[in-house]
Order: C-alpha cells, then structure tokens, then sequence
C-alpha cells in the first residue's frame, strides 16, 4: 500500500459503502473503486523542453504503442483489464484522465492506456485531448502541422462532426481527435453543451473514449467535463504529489467516479526480472 493510498484510507472506506449497490438502486450508480495501480514513470514535462520522439514521430515513452510486448507495456495493460471489467460491468465507456497538477504523466498514461485497449481486435477506441490549456497529444503522437481540425473546432462548429475531426491510426483500432486550435477561454469552451454531444456522438461509434484533460486542481476545467464522462483515472506522481494535493484533487472530484489512482514512477515497483528470476529458483529447486 502506497503512502497516498493509505493517507485516503478514511475517504476510501466512505467510498467503499457505495461499491456495490443495494438491490432497489440502479446499477449505474456504481460506488468507485479506488484501485492503485503502479506504472513505470512516464515523462513529467517542465514545460521548457519538447518530449523526445523517436520512429515515426512518437514519444519515446508510448510503449503500448513502441514495444507491445515490453515489460512496461504489460503495466498498462493491467490497467486496460480495469477499463474492460468496468465497461461490461457498467457500461463505462468515456474515462477522463487527468492528475492534481502538471507533469504527473496524464498524457503518457492517457495515450499507453488507448494503445492498450486498441490492441484488442474487437475494440473501437478514441482518444482525445481534452487540455486546452496544454494540448500536447499532438506533439507526442509526432502529428505535428497535419493536426487539422479538432476537439475545439468541432465544438464551435456544430456541423463539425466526431468523424470529421478525427485521425485513425494505422493498423491500429486507435483514432485520435487533437485539441485543435487552442481558445483564449478554454473554461467557456469546455463548459458548452456542444461538449456533451460531442461525446454521446463519440459513445455511439466507439466502444472506449479515453480524454486527456487538465489538471484537477490548478484550474477548473476538468471539473465542468465531469458531469460527462463515466470515471476519473488520476495520475499521481510518486515522491512528487503531495498528500495534501492529491486530498484537494479528490475533493473537487464526483467520488463515485473516481475509479483508480495510477502510482507513477514508483521505483518500489516489482522488478522487471522478478519473475523470471522466482521462475528460474523454482526450476533449480526441482532438480
């Protein structure tokens, strides 16, 4: 257990009374798990240096999409089951990832987690960037000038349509909807009730939509987009985010939405070779 998990060990147990409905409640008033789930560390940027890229313009830490079957993507993949169980348990399908402030790897998380479900051959998944303020999908998924219209577009223009302004990935169940053209009032943007039909038009043709959205706490953009998406996936940044900031996230959060806190860059995470090697003693203890 994770100092952050244990610190919110009260709020959890009041969260836990709403996990599992009573028989006279819909199933969709679901009570939010909060499960830790510790990934390898992604990029936390300041803000001064652009992500590095590597093949095809992608940044270097998007394993779900660079290295399948590496070690790290298969942390992301423990994710992805989460997001499966939850969406055929109840229908949960837009999940919002966001982190209590800047560089906590949202981005990372919100694009590895999309590449993981878009491994699965029956599965139709969007990705959108949803952080007017740092838009930065674009730069790590290397579509750099070819963005084209987007997320903000589409919004202001009602005929835009989710399939106009989307890009599909090649040889990948994966498209990808950019912030476009960043406004001078990202707030009142996310506030329009054109965001609420972008996104019920996004449920009918895909079966998981996946936003990269600001940060929770610093401003309150994500806090509007809320009433839209089905669960919140926060990122917290191992010896980085405090307690105090992490409570403040959660605090400004709908609990029963809140369905996980990704622990990033936690070098207490099991080794890479732990397997192997509890593989290796137990055949030489068989001999």
């Amino acid at each position: 257990m994770s100092k952050f998990f244990k610190a919110l060990e009260q709020a959890a147990q009041e969260q836990a009374r709403r996990r599992h409905p009573a028989p006279s409640e819909p199933m969709r008033e679901r009570g939010p798990a909060v499960i830790e789930t510790e990934l390898p560390e992604a990029p936390r940027a300041s803000g001064l240096e652009p992500p590095r890229a590597v093949a095809d313009g992608l940044e270097e830490h998007l394993v779900s999409l660079l290295a399948p079957t590496s070690f790290e993507a298969e942390q992301y993949r423990a994710l992805r089951h989460l997001i499966e169980q939850l969406h055929k348990s109840t229908d949960l399908s837009v999940v919002a990832v966001s982190s209590p402030g800047g560089a906590d790897g949202k981005t990372t998380t919100a694009i590895n987690l999309a590449g993981a479900l878009a491994q699965a051959p029956d599965a139709r998944v969007l990705l959108v960037d949803a952080d007017l303020r740092g838009a930065a999908l674009a730069t790590y998924l290397g579509l750099g000038e070819r963005t084209g219209p987007g997320l903000v577009d589409a919004i202001l223009d009602a005929n835009l349509t989710v399939e106009a302004v989307a890009q599909a990935c090649p040889d990948l169940n994966l498209s990808v909807v950019p912030a476009g053209r960043l406004p001078s009032a990202p707030y009142e943007v996310l506030k329009s009730p054109r965001v609420g039909e972008f996104l019920a038009e996004a449920r009918r043709r895909y079966d998981y939509i996946i936003l990269d959205t600001p940060p929770l706490v610093s401003v309150p953009d994500c806090r509007v987009i809320g009433k839209w998406v089905d669960g919140f996936l926060i990122v917290v940044a191992a010896q980085r985010t405090s307690r105090k900031f992490l409570e403040e996230a959660l605090n400004v959060t709908e609990p029963a939405k809140v369905i996980g806190l990704v622990f990033n860059g936690d070098d207490r995470h099991l080794s890479r070779n732990a397997y192997a090697s509890r593989r290796s003693s137990n055949q030489d203890g068989d001999r």
